[in-house]
């Protein structure tokens, strides 16, 4: 046996925030070709919940710290993949089939990619099988004029799967769909709701092979090289406390959490919702949940939102830790500050009576509008 066909695949899931990379995650996990794989999680953000919504697959996950998979959590992967091989190979794990990177929204995928190839302990022991980038149908021509993270995503990309098809009109599909092939035209496209095709040999795409993609994918590379050689310092800070290039990510961007140890009245928070998407969807990047109700504090709802598109609330059959049972919410804005919307949390949720003045005022606010139902 070579030593080629020795290393463990490892595949890059990328796509910006709320794209749906979560959600096909645990739709390839759920085939039985992907038993004995591997899941790194990146987020970004103080409060992490991605790892409590992907169903474990073989020996399970693996959470990064908090920060994007561009500058200090590079190291983190890659001693991650090191320490993955070590457990292998003196029996403490099974073999690995498969290792899956599910990076964050914000992640510019380029270190990532260099973090595979260009280290070469990993190299030794690992090979990069192509990466697989996730675009909203509905939010992807924005995201791609707006992000210059979203575009590396779909240029390095040797598959995309389009999500959301479904909730956007015929002209919108086409036109991302072009603008998808502009950066991209030799990658595969494919339908996420074609269940057919998107399946796990959607991640099985070969020796990953950066001159057929765009020259710009082999300049992004070749910079990663050299940053991380000669000790690149990123001077940015992201207010998380995670040092970052002011160019991978816009400094209006802003990441913050609400953890809430109360159960909460389903009204409170369908509201709560309602006034944020309607009076500032626009500001909302990303939104992940999970939280328990008043109703059935045994049983906590998951949230998935972006900008005014929110997902229908899913129940889960039961708390992923049993030991934590707090709210948590995560989101990840643009201009919009995090006292505004912690106040607005408040004044729906932080009191038990329900009948106080200030709820009352919200509850005939007509930004308030109907739709989000527990």
């Amino acid at each position: 046996m070579t030593q080629a066909a020795k290393r463990v695949p490892v595949s890059v899931l990328t796509g910006f925030l709320g794209a749906g990379k979560t959600t096909l995650l645990n739709r390839l996990l759920k085939s039985p070709a992907l038993v004995d794989t591997a899941v790194i999680i990146n987020e970004f953000g103080d409060v992490s919940i991605d790892h409590l919504l992907v169903e474990s697959s073989g020996d399970g996950i693996i959470e990064l710290s908090d920060g994007c998979l561009c500058c200090t959590v590079r190291g983190e992967l890659v001693d991650t993949l090191a320490d993955l091989m070590d457990r292998m190979q003196t029996g403490r794990i099974r073999p690995l089939k498969r290792i899956v990177v599910e990076t964050t929204g914000l992640a510019d995928p380029a270190p990532v990619l260099q973090a595979i190839m260009g280290n070469p302990v990993i190299a030794h022991s690992f090979t990069l099988d192509g990466v697989v980038t996730v675009v909203d149908a509905v939010n992807g021509l924005s995201t791609l004029a707006s992000h210059k993270e979203a575009v590396k995503q779909v240029a390095v990309a040797d598959r995309i799967v389009l999500s959301k098809s479904s909730l956007a009109g015929q002209e919108a599909l086409a036109a991302v769909r072009r603008e998808i092939a502009a950066l991209n035209p030799r990658a595969r496209v494919f339908d996420a709701d074609d269940t057919e095709s998107v399946g796990p040999a959607l991640l099985a795409n070969g020796l990953y092979d950066p001159d057929s993609k765009i020259a710009d994918v082999r300049r992004w590379l070749h910079e990663e090289t050299h940053d991380h050689a000669h000790g690149h310092s990123h001077d940015h800070d992201h207010h998380d406390g995670h040092v970052h290039d002011v160019t991978r990510h816009d400094s209006t961007i802003r990441s913050f959490s609400i953890v809430h140890d109360r159960p909460i009245d389903p009204l409170a928070l369908d509201m709560f919702v309602d006034l944020l998407r309607s009076a500032h969807g626009d500001k909302l990047l990303r939104m992940k949940a999970i939280v328990q109700l008043s109703s059935n504090p045994d049983r906590p709802v998951v949230l998935h939102g972006v900008q005014t598109i929110f997902h229908p609330p899913e129940r889960l059959a039961e708390w992923p830790d049993p030991a934590d049972r707090r709210t948590r919410l995560v989101l990840i804005t643009r201009d919009l500050p995090e006292d505004f919307v912690r106040d607005l949390f408040d004044a729906f949720t932080g009191t038990p009576n329900i009948d106080r003045p200030d709820r009352v005022a919200l509850e005939n606010n007509p930004l308030a509008v109907p739709g989000m139902k527990f």
